[in-house]
């Protein structure tokens, strides 16, 4: 099973590095604009997070699908942290503690980063079974950066950390599922129709 994971294109809160969960924002005028130059292969599903900036990516990537809605593929809940960025954090105790836990502990009123891993992994699970009850073997899953993030530690194969899935803007990961890992083999753009996993 193909499955290609595309991060949403540019939102303004991107540009100033804050952390964008709930936050709902457009894409901006350049990353409408980027998202249009590219010319992706056409999967047989599309898979998005309920979030707007995810939606709207995947309907100018993609305008010929439907996108499923999978609400477990939302960003992170980061709780107090939500739309500030780490200039407005500086000094911030909590902040403090959440960077000497490498990121692991709960945002203030928010998630921690296994309860974020296992809502986006029940997610996937159940994007692979909508696939595997439709006779379907390529996908595309248009998400967050945090989602690919949280998948991609669990379930990619070779394995790369947490931290090591960092992408920018509509930056994409061509993978085979089997056997419950994600393998990846491509890493760049958003692919065109000409690519092929394994290239």
């Amino acid at each position: 099973m193909q499955l290609d994971w595309i991060r949403h294109g540019e939102v303004p809160g991107n540009r100033e590095r804050r952390y964008v969960g709930s936050t709902e924002e457009p894409l901006t005028p350049e990353g409408i604009r980027a998202a249009r130059a590219l010319h992706p292969v056409q999967p047989e599903m599309v898979f998005v997070s309920p979030r707007l900036r995810c939606r709207q990516t995947a309907e100018i990537l993609y305008p010929g699908l439907e996108p499923v809605v999978i609400r477990e593929f939302a960003e992170c809940d980061f709780g107090a942290f939500e739309y500030r960025n780490y200039r407005e954090l500086t000094g911030n105790p909590d902040y403090q503690a959440w960077i000497d836990s490498g990121g692991r502990i709960a945002f203030p009123g928010g998630e921690d980063r296994a309860q974020f891993q296992e809502r986006c992994l029940a997610g996937f699970r159940r994007a692979v079974k909508i696939l595997t009850e439709h006779g379907l073997s390529h996908a595309a899953m248009v998400v967050h950066g945090g989602t690919i993030m949280a998948v991609m530690d669990r379930l990619s194969c070779p394995h790369r950390d947490y931290y090591e899935w960092q992408c920018g803007n509509l930056a994409c990961f061509m993978t085979m599922y089997e056997n419950g890992n994600l393998y990846w083999q491509k890493q760049g753009s958003t692919p065109k129709a000409d690519d092929t996993v394994g290239k």
